[in-house]
């Protein structure tokens, strides 16, 4: 193979300035490539030159080293000095230096480099670089022909590859390191043959220099042109990043971790966090233990774990194949020395070869890294790598050490919040009570969602009142706000709300008082913001956190199982929905009147008469307006769908809880209750009423009626007491009542007596003296009867006295 290397056939320059020449000689030491350096350094022309022994440019004895050429074997010759000719017959002094170059078909060939000697004042920058890039260079440099395959590389990437230049030379990437990505480096080299860009990629692998380590390179690549600028060859240059990728590797992942963690106060999406973020960056398995108190939001003692602890599972990644049937995922710190020693000393810990929490076929390397936040020990995380990766050293230890710091304020963080989270839903759920079971007026079912908030807290709640009679008292309300403050308002207005209905009044007048109870609890927030915005720098926030009760709604119903009457008030809540034994479902419209401390017309009802097994839906307007995507009156749409649909067998528990899981999703914005109570009718049979008239023969004639009744139902035990307590009763209204008057007797989970009459005029219970001839009548029902009242409407007043059932003795 013969190449002119040269511009055309025009007369070589005179000048010979030229610090350096290249020329290409075969294996029988002619030139077969003359460089334009050489042109102008000698002052041959390629024309002259070419096919030409190379012995004619040497003179006097260094024409032996074209006999050294030829009988060289090692792939480099010289550097050694040399005589040279030049066209106007003087003789220049210099080196000469060789390197072997794999032509096509045409076996060996040299690329000899020539260089002139210069004076002390002018060194040769050229000749220095290159021998310097070739042989103390520190940065690996390789050159590849048309074909890929290598024709040159330094001494530096000899070192760096661990392949000498008869492994190396006339072969491809691919052919020569394995454990790297060659045919993605040759794609890349070809890339810049065919483009005659430059590039610079990252190749990470392994090489026969170090096998058992994974190595990261910056690979440059770029590509050599000939005199006509057309590219022939592609040159790498080829520096070890390694330290430097992986020192941006550790700080990618602790930023990752950070990134991750902290969003979520649940405790297991927390760890789940933790492991994600860790593989396969650092680890091919990561399993988070925790001790199990720590699951309950419990706070572990500080100081040493006990042997006898238990840890559970709380996230593994990727997910392991489930235990098997019976093996429970529990262990106890015993599951390992290693891992015992880790959380008792809460020290990092590791083991090479062995398996532990994160068992992986192969695995055989773990680090084990304790939890461990304000001196307290939560549990352990395992990181395993297969025996496709590296062992963990010393930098993984701090690595992994700062990402566990990291995670340790996240997991007891979400471990506070989750302790906390269950106090304030403890609290809510017995502020909200439990919907009274057994009642002869309904039948009662009952749900509350929280809304998605810090807490989970609201101020929506629900409440079903016994009252006398029989009668039963079925609310709902909503408090402004999601929060602790609100939780407790709710608990004051239901504590308000029983006091209320303990008194017997009637709907709207419950409500006046509860509204003048709203606004006095207004008025003492509004003095404790005050006093505390005069003593605390915090009163904004504080007054940004208290909202208050004003604005609060509120339905209150009550139902008579005798009358199957129910009668409605509301301040300003949502309406009651009816739903008839025949399956028709309607609103209620009772006359609804302001929320609560707001102050406005006075409260009014409405009477309804219900057939029995209607079903009253009472609800919040959480349960049928969450945010923007559903308006109102959608959502009332829906709840009557779903209420009215065929029943099929079901609970109301299950009719409620399905009901309320299809209209608020399971992160709402807004809290909901929903109370359904199916009404009961009491059997005529198991009460009895007479007129009283004005004639004073009525008392006696009242208890031998009483007597006969008691006696129809087996209650003959009770005769004497129910006699006293109806002799009082009704001799108090022929006293001081008005007539119409009249006497009930009811026989539910106690024995009822009730005495009506139209006179507002209550009598009251007082102590009489010795001297005293009458007064003793209330103090003697008092003593007789579990519970005596009395209770107002619009035609008069009743007053009533209950007495436990006593069986038939015998």
């Amino acid at each position: 193979m013969t190449s002119q290397l040269s511009p055309s056939e025009s007369t070589a320059p005179t000048s010979r300035s030229a610090p350096e020449a290249t020329l290409v000689l075969d294996a029988g030491s002619r030139v077969v490539a003359w460089s334009p350096q050489a042109e102008e350094l000698l002052g041959h022309r390629a024309c002259d030159i070419l096919n030409r022994p190379f012995e004619e440019l040497l003179a006097g004895s260094a024409a032996g080293i074209s006999g050294g050429l030829q009988r060289a074997t090692g792939t480099a010759f010289g550097p050694c000095p040399v005589a040279l000719c030049h066209r106007d017959a003087s003789v220049l002094t210099g080196q000469l230096s060789a390197t072997v170059l794999l032509g096509a078909d045409e076996g060996r060939q040299w690329l000899v480099r020539l260089t002139v000697d210069r004076g002390r004042g002018d060194p040769d920058y050229h000749a220095a670089l290159f021998d310097a890039l070739l042989h103390r260079a520190p940065v690996a440099l390789a050159v590849y022909d048309a074909d890929l395959r290598c024709v040159l590389q330094n001494s530096e990437l000899q070192r760096v590859s661990g392949l000498a230049d008869e492994q190396r030379l006339g072969r491809t990437t691919s052919e020569t390191l394995s454990g790297i990505e060659g045919e993605a480096v040759e794609r890349r080299q070809r890339e810049v043959l065919e483009s005659g860009l430059p590039r610079t990629d990252e190749v990470r692998g392994m090489t026969p220099a170090d096998p058992s380590h994974e190595h990261v390179w910056a690979d440059s690549m770029f590509p050599l042109r000939n005199h006509h600028g057309e590219v022939f060859a592609v040159a790498q240059a080829i520096l070890d990043i390694t330290e430097r990728v992986h020192a941006r590797e550790r700080l990618g992942l602790v930023t990752e971790v950070g990134s991750r963690l902290g969003n979520t106060l649940d405790l297991r999406q927390t760890t789940l966090d933790l492991a994600c973020a860790t593989v396969p960056l650092f680890a091919d398995i990561t399993c988070v233990h925790l001790l199990e108190e720590v699951f309950d939001g419990g706070t572990p003692a500080p100081g040493r774990v006990s042997p006898h602890s238990v840890l559970r599972c709380a996230a593994v990644r990727p997910e392991l194949p489930r235990p098997r049937p019976g093996v429970a995922a529990v262990c106890g710190c015993g599951f390992g020395p290693v891992q015992q020693r880790a959380l008792s000393t809460g020290a990092t810990m590791t083991s090479v070869g062995e398996r532990g929490a994160a068992d992986e076929p192969g695995g055989h390397s773990h680090l084990y890294v304790p939890i461990v936040t304000r001196g307290i020990t939560l549990g352990v995380v395992t990181f395993a790598r297969g025996t496709t990766r590296e062992q963990f050293e010393k930098d993984d230890f701090l690595l992994a050490e700062e990402i566990v710091a990291r995670a340790a304020v996240s997991i007891d963080n979400a471990r506070r919040y989750s302790r906390e989270r269950a106090t304030a839903l403890a609290l809510q759920r017995s502020l909200l009570g439990h919907p009274e079971a057994g009642s002869s007026a309904v039948d009662v079912a009952a749900s509350y969602r929280p809304a998605a908030c810090e807490l989970g807290l609201g101020g929506d709640w629900y409440d079903v009142i016994p009252l006398s009679g029989a009668r039963v008292a079925l609310v709902t309300g909503d408090v402004v706000g999601h929060d602790l403050p609100a939780a407790a308002m709710m608990g004051r207005l239901r504590t308000a709300v029983r006091t209320l209905a303990e008194l017997d009044l009637e709907p709207p007048e419950l409500l006046a008082h509860l509204d003048d109870a709203v606004r006095r609890m207004d008025d003492e927030q509004s003095m404790s913001l005050d006093s505390e915005r005069a003593y605390s720098q915090d009163a904004p926030t504080a007054a940004a956190q208290a909202e208050g009760a004003a604005g609060s709604t509120c339905l209150y119903a009550v139902y008579d199982p005798v009358s199957r009457r129910c009668t409605f008030a509301s301040a300003g809540h949502m309406p009651p929905l009816v739903l008839s034994p025949s399956g028709t479902a309607e609103f209620a419209d009772p006359p609804v009147g302001p929320p609560l401390g707001l102050g406005g017309p006075p409260f009014e009802s409405a009477e309804v008469t219900l057939p029995e097994g209607t079903l009253l839906v009472l609800y919040t307007n959480g349960l049928v307006q969450q945010g923007s995507g559903r308006d109102l009156s959608s959502g009332l749409r829906q709840l009557r769908l779903l209420v009215s649909r065929p029943q099929r067998e079901r609970t109301l528990q299950e009719m409620c809880r399905e009901t309320v899981d299809a209209l608020v999703p399971p992160s709402p914005v807004d809290d909901a209750v929903l109370l359904l109570a199916r009404t009961r009718a009491l059997n005529p049979d198991a009460y009895a009423t007479w007129d009283i008239s004005e004639d004073p023969q009525q008392v006696s004639h009242m208890r031998a009626m009483v007597a006969e009744q008691l006696e129809r139902w087996d209650l003959d035990a009770l005769q004497f007491s129910t006699e006293l307590v109806v002799s009082e009763l009704v001799t108090n209204v022929l006293r001081y009542g008005a007539q119409p008057a009249r006497l009930r007797l009811i026989k539910d989970r106690t024995l009822i007596c009730e005495v009506s009459d139209s006179s507002s005029t209550s009598p009251h219970l007082r102590r009489a003296r010795t001297t005293d001839e009458g007064g003793r009548g209330l103090f003697l029902v008092a003593q007789l009867t579990q519970a005596w009242g009395t209770r107002y409407s619009g035609g008069g007043k009743t007053i009533w006295a209950e007495q436990t059932l006593v069986a038939k003795e015998g």
